[in-house]
């Protein structure tokens, strides 16, 4: 299993490594502009870290001429005429609202990764002094965005991977090929993260959830570091959704003593419980998902934010430092953060699944009622049960 892994981080990091040095090499007028200064090196970084409608891969230049590598993706949207939908590679890589696509009656351009209907009568965008289109409106975008293509790629992947090792547990068989790999991380989530916080009588319930939130993002951190530029767990609408699922779960699955405690916590005084309920509310509802989806999306979109400043220096420190000292600087740093970009991969899924596994069990679990109360909510203490501690 360890030649396994070390085989697989080996190839995450010539991969991310070949993606982002091609990714600069490759920028021109027609796709990105030039990457040589600092302002220029941000607004790369920034356009790499965004969702996209096409899948980029690299550009070359033949007879004068500028040719991108890559391939389109569906762009499906609600215009003003209803449904629409054609190719991406209508829009010929342009990402500054140039090139008009018409279809169905409507008039669509895309402008920083962003699809816009001009306004009726309109032959191109219009700007006002902030650079906002003032003839042309968002419309409802249902694309398969590079981010939509990662999930279900990995969603189709763990249906075929786990369904095979369900099959060989099935028929009480010891997990062969790719398999064997996964069932000690199986046993790893089940008993070290579920078990522990959920409880042994109910954690079974919960595990399958666990363990598909785990492979989920741990995989899909793991595709944002190949060359085809997945950066779906730094998107924020995707943590987000994650975080509902968990939030959803715990909420539904609370029992008697866990809302009790949220909505009128015994053994305070009457008149500081509705403070309490309003502070456990906001701590149920907001702070728990806000935590892991803001944790999650941060952590994953600064990882590649770092990467590619790296991999710039040997363009902004190329004349101080000069070509040959600027590249091998940065290619060193770029490749030691990339080591430890392959341990945050695993080690937010981690942290999401522990998260979620320890908020699930706060609401499942139950509590000692075994303690009197007296008539105002306060645990009556029996004098001498204090003495003999005390002692």
């Amino acid at each position: 299993m360890k030649k396994v892994l070390d085989t697989l981080k080996t190839a995450a990091l010539l991969f991310v490594l070949c993606f982002s040095l091609q990714g600069f090499a490759s920028s021109d007028k027609d796709q990105t502009p030039a990457v040589d200064t600092k302002e220029e090196v941000d607004a790369y970084i920034l356009h790499h870290i965004k969702d996209a409608h096409d899948f980029h891969l690299f550009s070359y230049t033949s007879n004068g001429e500028r040719k991108h590598v890559g391939f389109p993706l569906p762009v499906i949207v609600w215009s003003s005429n209803g449904l629409v939908t054609f190719m991406s590679s209508a829009f010929h890589h342009d990402d500054e609202g140039k090139v008009v696509v018409e279809r169905n009656g409507s008039s669509f351009v895309k402008l920083h990764s962003k699809i816009y209907e001009l306004e009726a009568g309109a032959s191109q965008v219009e700007f006002d002094e902030a650079h906002h289109p003032t003839n042309a409106h968002k419309v409802l975008d249902f694309s398969i965005t590079k981010s939509v293509m990662g999930i279900l790629l990995v969603g189709l992947f763990m249906l075929i991977v786990f369904g095979s090792l369900a099959r060989q547990y099935a028929g009480k068989k010891v997990p062969t090929g790719f398999g064997r790999v996964l069932e000690p991380l199986v046993i790893y989530v089940r008993d070290e993260i579920a078990l522990p916080n959920i409880g042994e009588k109910k954690y079974r319930k919960f595990t399958g959830y666990l363990l598909t939130v785990f492979f989920f993002i741990w995989i899909l951190n793991l595709l944002g570091l190949t060359p085809f530029g997945f950066n779906v767990t730094g998107q924020l609408a995707v943590t987000a959704a994650l975080a509902i699922f968990t939030l959803i779960i715990y909420t539904v699955s609370g029992n008697k003593d866990y809302w009790m405690h949220i909505l009128w916590m015994p053994g305070v005084p009457i008149l500081i419980r509705p403070v309490l309920a309003i502070i456990e509310l906001a701590g149920a509802f907001i702070i728990k998902p806000f935590s892991l989806l803001v944790r999650l999306f941060a952590n994953i979109s600064a990882g590649h934010i770092v990467v590619m400043s790296l991999i710039a220096i040997m363009f902004t420190l190329k004349n101080s430092l000069g070509v040959v000292g600027a590249t091998g600087l940065s290619l060193v740093l770029a490749f030691f953060i990339t080591l430890i970009e392959v341990l945050v991969a695993f080690l937010q899924a981690y942290i999401f699944t522990m998260l979620s596994a320890l908020f699930i069990g706060m609401a499942v679990a139950e509590h000692d009622h075994e303690h009197e109360h007296d008539a105002h909510g306060h645990e009556v203490v029996d004098a001498e049960d204090v003495r003999e501690n005390f002692i």
